[in-house]
């Protein structure tokens, strides 16, 4: 049986002391102790020694090695991706790339499944915004069926795309269940991962899955507007062909008059050339994750989870709000989702007390558990803010205020 969860914001702080992995907070750039961030399931905190790193990448490699410095730069993508790959994924070295954004992954990977495979593509009406409408314009370009879900489409189906932990409620899917159900249907399963990379173990070969892309600038810690990182099974590689046809995925790259010959394996999804800097971030961002384990991340993100949730039931749940996560800490991802309907003016009452979490329109509040710098006192003090905000009122000072709520 699992410790008693803390019943004081006492024993909150005893149970942050003890943790095995305490001390990696104090790698992060924290200017403000007092601040209570439950946002980095959007914006990962800036390690320390990604500011180090990037210094180094700009004023020595950049600024005194110059061109030279691509001589080191120019296999960066291939190897953070196996980083990733191998870490995080349950990934073997060669199939994973750090490149592009995950919109253009996700339109790589659909139209390369589209072109190799016939029939309709399934995306959820719910799923996220960005995995919606790549799938619908791939499916319209190639005047495809688009269907929300494989139980109510029953002709030939390519390529079937869900969110591996859902992005307003933070339901963790069974991955190799969901395979299994496509592979039936003759599709190919590509799992968007951006809310579970870094957050929970995935094992996406062991899952049977063909295709995924994630992100990196949540759990991962790489930056606003990090890279994302696609990753395609070794098995399919030879089957695929990748639409964005670019240098840095040719074979003879300097070959300038050569016609297209892609280079062999994972390395033929590259397209242009990639982001050097950014790549630096990630791989900073990744390595401090991988340095603790993805096991005890999850463990402790998913405690933080049954934290919340106690001080849901015990505070707001008579306070307007409802519970939109799972309750089971196994089929959760790293945050917990609160629903009130005023969401979006309660989230910008909370900033101005120094509490960030954010908000799913139209009435989800977002509460993110970043395992190396959420502690248990911000969530103590998180909910603590949420009750009196919504006992006090100070909300509807904002139901007027246009601004965006990220």
């Amino acid at each position: 049986m699992p410790d008693p969860l803390p019943q004081t914001r006492a024993a909150c702080a005893a149970w942050d002391a003890a943790d095995p992995a305490a001390g990696f907070r104090d790698r992060f750039v924290i200017p403000d102790e007092t601040l209570v961030y439950l946002d980095g399931n959007s914006l990962g905190r800036l390690p320390r020694a990604t500011v180090h790193r990037l210094a180094h990448v700009v004023t020595e490699e950049w600024g005194r090695g110059l061109v030279v410095s691509w001589d080191g730069w120019i296999d960066d993508a291939a190897r953070v991706g196996d980083l990733i790959g191998t870490s995080f994924l349950g990934a073997i070295p060669g199939e994973t790339l750090l490149a592009d954004s995950t919109t253009v992954n996700l339109y790589k990977l659909v139209s390369a499944a589209c072109a190799e495979r016939p029939g309709a593509v399934v995306v959820a009406p719910d799923e996220f915004p960005t995995d919606r409408y790549v799938a619908e314009a791939v499916a319209a370009a190639q005047g495809r069926r688009l269907a929300g879900s494989l139980a109510e489409f029953t002709g030939e189906v390519a390529v079937v795309v869900r969110s591996a932990v859902d992005y307003r409620s933070g339901a963790l899917v069974d991955l190799a269940a969901e395979t299994e159900r496509a592979h039936e249907r003759g599709a190919l399963m590509l799992w968007d991962c951006s809310h579970a990379v870094g957050a929970v173990p995935l094992q996406l070969r062991a899952a049977g899955a063909d295709l995924a892309v994630g992100c990196t600038y949540k759990h991962l810690c790489g930056g606003p507007g990090a890279p994302a990182w696609i990753w395609v099974r070794s098995e399919l590689q030879a089957d695929l062909d990748q639409p964005i046809h670019g240098w840095f995925g040719q074979r003879e790259q300097f070959a300038m008059e050569a016609a297209w010959s892609p280079r062999s394996g994972v390395g033929s999804w590259l397209s242009g050339t990639p982001p050097v800097l950014a790549l630096a971030a990630v791989e900073e961002g990744a390595r401090l994750v991988a340095e603790v384990g993805i096991a005890h991340v999850a463990a402790r993100s998913r405690r933080l989870g049954d934290l919340l949730i106690a001080r849901f039931d015990a505070v707001l749940a008579q306070l307007g709000c409802t519970l939109a996560s799972p309750r089971e800490a196994s089929l959760r991802g790293a945050h917990v989702a609160v629903r009130h309907a005023a969401a979006g003016p309660v989230a910008l009452a909370l900033r101005e007390r120094g509490v960030v979490p954010d908000v799913r329109p139209p009435d989800v509040i977002r509460i993110g558990l970043s395992a190396l710098t959420t502690r248990a006192t911000d969530v103590w003090d998180g909910i603590e803010a949420l009750a009196d905000v919504l006992r006090g009122g100070a909300w509807q000072a904002h139901v007027r205020t246009t601004s965006r709520v990220t």
